[in-house]
């Protein structure tokens, strides 16, 4: 019941487009500043997630991340500095316009849980709530905004090329 709610009312939609835009508009901001300001490097954020990991009861708790951090982000600094500039202002931008609108919801939950798992929680559970809402919605987060007409054209091009190549296999 509350599945269908969220998935095909339009009333939910519009509470949606809401909590989309606003969730968008935080992302927006923190990418835009990544951009525009100084510039932005994650390598201090990084190293700092490393040296002081998430302890609980005297154990790291996130083991897996520390180790992701030190052998792969850490040396990979300047990549990362710019995919998450580019990656907030994306995401924020998906989200207002509704342009692939579950996608962007997706790889923001990926983000905020990176924050998580180096110890920063600040807005990130929140985010993470919204998020979860708009992905249990998918299309009809985004029914008021870009995804009304993105949507239909994306499963046109990969449904009329699944249709050629069923085709051809049962000739």
């Amino acid at each position: 019941m509350v599945m269908n709610f969220l998935r095909n009312n339009k009333i939910a939609a519009g509470i949606l487009t809401f909590l989309r835009v606003y969730l968008g508009w935080k992302w927006l901001t923190g990418g835009w500043g990544k951009i525009t300001g100084e510039p932005f490097s994650a390598a201090g954020y990084l190293n700092n997630a490393a040296a002081n990991p998430v302890v609980s009861h005297g154990e790291v708790v996130y083991p897996n991340y520390v180790s992701f951090l030190e052998k792969f982000a850490i040396p990979n600094a300047e990549i990362f500095s710019h995919m998450v500039a580019w990656g907030e202002l994306l995401v924020g931008l998906g989200l207002i316009l509704g342009v692939l609108t579950t996608y962007a919801a997706f790889f923001g939950v990926v983000m905020n849980f990176s924050f998580m798992f180096a110890g920063t929680i600040s807005t990130n559970p929140w985010m993470i709530l919204i998020a979860f809402f708009i992905l249990a919605a998918g299309y009809n987060a985004g029914r008021f905004g870009g995804d009304r007409w993105v949507m239909p054209y994306l499963k046109g091009l990969v449904f009329k090329n699944n249709k050629l190549s069923s085709k051809s296999v049962a000739a």
